[in-house]
């Protein structure tokens, strides 16, 4: 994948033919003049990233993260802080790694309309988690990011598939993108689903000793129905959603029961991890 014209899945895009700008105000403020977009690229960061990012000159409209540049971002973080001005929204968001403020331009006719379809929408609240979609900004020294969208997160599993979204596209640039034979042998392990488009794992070497069908070798002490979870989930055509325990259980001809236990004995050696619900597991490529 050319991640210079990246596509999240949480339903905006970026790149050259796109625009790469979100639903929303197009400038950073309501008095910004008009900019060409056509160069535009999204990237999935942690606050980190956009704190550690190189500023080329103090009139470029872009940053360099791991050697590429960027010109919108999007990231998840909790909401320390909410401040309202009079032409903007400033939300201070923390993912962990960092702490940046993120600013949303004010449109006042919607603002001040109760009834406006953009005000039915649930809004950020402090200490809740949300999701952001901007231009990483810096004024008098100070970075910030110009949001064209914040919203609150409906599904915390966010959260985790951001960050494992982030470090692949990292990995992209720091390490290289993914050979064919590579990516050739995780779909067919993977049943022709990645994250979200590819991975690095460590699945490429020869069996061994607990290893299941040549995958990442499993540790000693596993029990057989967690081995039997991992290797249904390691051969079983599936999206990046990963598998029910009920089609697990289904295609190993195992008890629920057995499944679960399995399952979260997995979990806790960091094998696999929760998707849609605490019963969809997939596995955790490191």
């Amino acid at each position: 994948m050319d991640y210079n014209t990246y596509s999240t899945s949480y339903g905006a895009q970026g790149g050259a033919g796109g625009g790469g700008f979100m639903p929303g105000s197009q400038n950073d403020s309501p008095s910004a003049g008009k900019r060409s977009y056509g160069k535009d690229t999204l990237r999935p960061v942690t606050i980190k990233q956009l704190l550690d990012a190189q500023h080329p000159h103090p009139d470029a409209e872009y940053f360099i993260i791991d050697g590429a540049e960027c010109t919108q971002v999007t990231f998840v973080g909790q909401i320390r802080n909410i401040s309202t001005q009079t032409t903007n929204v400033t939300y201070k968001l923390d993912d962990g790694t960092g702490i940046i403020e993120v600013k949303v331009w004010i449109d006042t006719d919607t603002f001040n309309d109760p009834d406006h379809p953009g005000n039915q929408k649930p809004k950020p609240v402090e200490q809740g988690y949300a999701r952001c979609w901007g231009r990483l900004k810096a004024f008098n020294n100070k970075r910030h990011v110009g949001a064209n969208i914040i919203r609150p997160l409906a599904d915390y599993n966010e959260i985790q598939y951001h960050l494992l979204e982030a470090t692949v596209v990292h990995l992209h640039f720091t390490k290289g993108p993914l050979t064919e034979l590579q990516q050739a042998n995780q779909q067919q392990k993977q049943g022709g689903a990645g994250m979200n488009g590819g991975g690095y794992s460590q699945y490429d070497g020869a069996a061994g000793a607990g290893d299941v069908g040549g995958a990442r070798q499993i540790p000693a002490g596993i029990s057989r129905s967690a081995r039997q979870v991992y290797s249904t989930l390691m051969n079983a055509p599936q999206t990046h959603e990963g598998l029910h325990v009920q089609e697990i259980a289904s295609r190993a001809n195992m008890e629920m029961a057995e499944v679960l236990k399995g399952a979260e004995e997995l979990t806790g050696a960091g094998m696999l991890y929760t998707t849609v619900d605490d019963q969809t597991w997939a596995i955790l490529d490191v």
